[in-house]
């Protein structure tokens, strides 16, 4: 498929009654793993795991390295690829614009709570870019509402992801992602403030399960870096093994 027909393939999957799982990659192994699965319809990148794989905090990676691993993850599959791109990399449209150049289809991009007509004119900014390059770019919108609410109460918080969110989708935004354990009372809520198929979450310890989060409306889940975090426990605990005299398990699938 053309750049084009991966934007119009995830947009379809965006607006499908069906939650869209996706199960974050930072590699390209990682990324064909994933999307040799039956039910992958879609991959999608970490940031967090790009950035630990190359020996960076999370959000510390520079751009030009984070687009280089996201186009081998690009290479990688056929499917489309939605990239987590930080907080724009100080420029989000043209951060956009270099991402759609190597075949990116959509894009978490992270608000971190900055005034909010800031906020909305880089949503701006992307929209422009997308319609300019003639993709249907998918920009999954993420207010940072829950995750850096600090002390406020919940409630409170939940608000703001509203507020912030309706305008983000107003902006041109094909979703909105609210990060943080969300429970099926606060997941309701932002629901009916965001409305049914435009809230995106995340799967963490605690949270609901895929199949949960469909029943009550939500579009889209992801997982974030604890994929790569499962991953490197599985390769702790084998060195831990081998050290203490183990083997290599004899069913061990050649993946790679």
């Amino acid at each position: 498929m053309s750049t084009v027909e991966k934007a119009s393939a995830l947009k379809a999957l965006h607006e499908a009654p069906e939650i869209l799982r996706v199960v974050n990659v930072w590699d390209a192994i990682s990324a064909r793993t994933v999307a040799d699965l039956p039910g992958t319809r879609a991959i999608a990148t970490a940031g967090h795991s790009i950035a630990a794989s190359h020996g960076f905090a999370d959000g510390e990676i520079p751009l030009d390295l984070a687009l280089a691993a996201v186009a081998r993850i690009v290479e990688a599959t056929d499917l489309p690829v939605t990239a987590d791109l930080d907080a724009g990399f100080g420029d989000p449209g043209e951060t956009v614009r270099r991402a759609i150049g190597v075949g990116v289809v959509g894009a978490n991009v992270e608000d971190r709570l900055v005034p909010l007509p800031e906020a909305v004119a880089n949503v701006e900014d992307i929209v422009c870019v997308a319609e300019q390059e003639g993709v249907a770019f998918q920009l999954n919108a993420r207010t940072d509402a829950i995750v850096r609410g600090g002390d406020r109460p919940l409630a409170e918080s939940l608000d703001d992801a509203i507020e912030r969110g309706r305008a983000f989708l107003a902006a041109g935004a094909s979703t909105v992602f609210v990060p943080g354990v969300l429970d099926r009372e606060a997941t309701e809520r932002l629901v009916s403030g965001l409305g049914e198929r435009t809230l995106s979450v995340i799967g963490l310890p605690g949270a609901l399960t895929a199949a949960e989060y469909e029943a009550l409306g939500v579009a889209r889940i992801s997982y974030g870096p604890t994929t790569q975090r499962v991953a490197l426990r599985a390769l702790r605990d084998l060195a831990e093994d081998l050290y203490d005299g183990g083997v290599i398990p004899t069913d061990t699938p050649a993946l790679n």
